[in-house]
């Protein structure tokens, strides 16, 4: 790897001679591969967890492996369906912050979430009850988190696709706000050659400036005693402990510790000699990318003991509701906690505790989804759709099941034919493999329709001569 001399000069000088050979070192082998499983789909799946890649656990995290070889996750259908997410493991350190500070439910907001990792990974550790905003800005990328969260399957989540000042008239909203903003990259070298080729002094400056913008764009939504998560990927102190210098100072905001994180975990701290706790991944030292990340508390205001949520108090006209036939609640494992809408022939069932700020949200914000997508409505049939069948709420008894073969799993990925055995009846059929869920077809006696969204098919039309499934 052919580093920039500029790079070299700037760590060098921060970590130190014989530091910055042993992390030059480190950059030169390969990159560890890790998962997260998800414990919704993966618990009652005991082969997941004897699977022969599954190598260590990661040590901060309670769900997270490292693997012994790379699997071929492109045709692992258990990885289609949500059981597992493939994750760096340096930033599953968010479960430490999150086990340490947050103990009650929340309204969380991921602010810059694409893919989707740290996403799905805060909304498996949210306290039951929680609600997660994930937002993206670019529209290509936020289709991607849509799939993820979706594929994850928590109903309690909104996927939006806004500007962080777009957030600004949302005060005092969020109790958690995660922030891993757009950086320079420098703890992505080895796994991504193209960052090392953008890097550049100018775009170190130009991405601390970024960041700052950002914290202060979404300052005033984080509710008075909420925490605020900032992290990033790059090595370098103008990103990291000179800008929580700033949002420190800036918002006299607290910066919170970490305590009784084991030594063994390498896990370094602040290297401008500051008085305040940050937490560094080094790969020299820790067995995953460059990570950076701090953990910052808003001031609690004295006039304020509960969350000052926005609340659309706007009068609107009266309409009467499309009721939902009582069968299509029932593909909800709990329908009475949910309040069902339809738009646009859409059915969608949302949380009954977090309706307004739903609401709110899907006023002063560009929502891609929000709850759970039940069906669609097409004439005299409903048809249920992909987000139910991924959905942990899905009561999987509300349909008929048929178990497929590996080959016939890979086969609906990619959206071919699919042909079940003559005896299945006509209808909505649910496909599960190895038990798991993976999607619906409508048998119509001769054939059956593959009913898997197209846009998430499996493109490749060749299989591996090695399949390396979880």
């Amino acid at each position: 790897m052919r580093l920039p001399r500029e790079f070299i000069e700037r760590t060098s000088t921060l970590l130190g001679k014989d530091e910055y050979e042993k992390l030059e070192t480190a950059l030169e082998q390969d990159s560890p591969t890790s998962i997260r499983l998800n414990a919704r789909k993966a618990a009652n799946h005991s082969e997941l967890m004897g699977s022969k890649f599954l190598s260590d656990q990661i040590p901060w995290s309670s769900i997270g492996y490292y693997l012994s070889d790379r699997l071929t996750f492109t045709f692992d259908p258990l990885f289609h369906a949500g059981c597992y997410y493939v994750q760096e493991a340096s930033s599953m350190f968010i479960e430490q912050v999150v086990r340490k500070y947050v103990d009650k439910p929340v309204i969380a907001l991921d602010l810059c979430a694409a893919p989707g990792g740290k996403s799905t990974h805060l909304r498996s550790l949210l306290p039951d009850g929680s609600l997660l905003v994930a937002n993206e800005v670019i529209r290509n990328r936020s289709q991607i988190l849509l799939e993820n969260l979706v594929k994850w399957g928590h109903p309690d989540i909104m996927v939006t696709n806004n500007d962080p000042s777009d957030f600004s008239s949302l005060t005092n909203f969020f109790d958690v706000i995660l922030a891993d903003v757009p950086c320079s990259g420098e703890g992505m070298f080895r796994k991504d050659p193209g960052a090392v080729e953008e890097w550049s002094t100018d775009n170190v400056d130009i991405c601390w400036q970024r960041q700052r913008r950002i914290i202060a764009d979404i300052w005033d939504c984080l509710n008075p005693g909420g925490i605020l998560i900032y992290s990033t990927c790059t090595y370098n102190v103008e990103e990291n402990e000179k800008n929580v210098c700033w949002i420190r100072d800036e918002y006299d905001a607290d910066v919170l510790s970490i305590n009784d994180i084991p030594q063994e975990w390498g896990i370094t701290g602040n290297l401008l000699n500051a008085d305040f706790p940050v937490y560094r991944f080094l790969p020299h030292k820790t067995k995953g990318e460059g990570l950076f990340m701090a953990v910052l508390r808003k001031p609690q205001e004295n006039s304020i003991s509960e969350p000052k949520r926005f609340i659309d108090k706007t009068k609107k006209k009266a309409q009467k509701p499309v009721p939902v036939p009582n069968e299509v609640k029932a593909w909800l494992c709990r329908p009475d906690n949910y309040v069902f809408e339809i738009t646009d022939m859409v059915i969608t069932a949302f949380s009954k505790r977090y309706v307004e700020e739903m609401n709110v949200i899907r006023k002063q914000l560009k929502v891609l989804h929000g709850g759970i997508v039940v069906g669609e409505i097409k004439g005299k049939d409903i048809i249920p759709a992909h987000s139910l069948v991924m959905n942990s709420e899905f009561d999987r008894s509300a349909f008929l099941a048929y178990e497929v073969t590996y080959e016939q799993a890979i086969s609906y990925l990619r959206k071919e034919a699919i042909t079940l055995n003559s005896d299945i009846s006509k209808g909505y059929v649910l496909l599960t493999y190895k038990h798991v869920p993976i999607g619906f077809v409508k048998n119509i006696g001769n054939r059956a329709n593959n009913l898997y969204p197209n846009e998430w098919r499996i493109r490749s039309g060749y299989l591996p001569d090695e399949i390396k499934c979880l």
